[in-house]
């Protein structure tokens, strides 16, 4: 097994780690929404501190629903997550021209740009 594999199943082993250890566990159970978001939370200890505060900010836009707030959380973070693998995917495009360009190819690399030969 290669490094990069090796580093790779370790990172995605810690994200199952980190997903569902808190579901095991029950942390959060003794909450009434156990996975509430921060801005719930905040507001929480800020009407607890100061019952008559009065927000000087609104939302420019308030969903209908929680379960389209949740949407829009899901495809921002999509969309994030497209924009981060775009960028590293150009990057080892790049790097891989690069190194094509020096020569430093593999032995696959070298059959696949290989000439065809006859009957091919």
């Amino acid at each position: 097994m290669s490094r990069n594999a090796k580093i790779n199943s370790l990172l995605l082993l810690l994200v199952v780690v980190l997903a569902v250890v808190p579901l095991v566990f029950g942390l959060g159970d003794h909450k009434e929404e156990p996975f509430a978001g921060a801005d719930a939370e905040a507001e929480t200890a800020i009407t607890e501190i100061d019952p008559d505060y009065e927000p000087w900010f609104s939302p420019l836009y308030e969903p209908p629903s929680g379960e389209i707030e949740s949407a829009l959380f899901a495809l921002q973070a999509a969309i994030g997550a497209g924009v981060l693998a775009y960028y590293f995917g150009l990057r080892q495009g790049r790097r891989q021209g690069a190194e094509r360009a020096q020569g430093v190819g593999t032995e696959a690399d070298a059959d696949d740009t290989a000439p065809a030969g006859p009957g091919a």
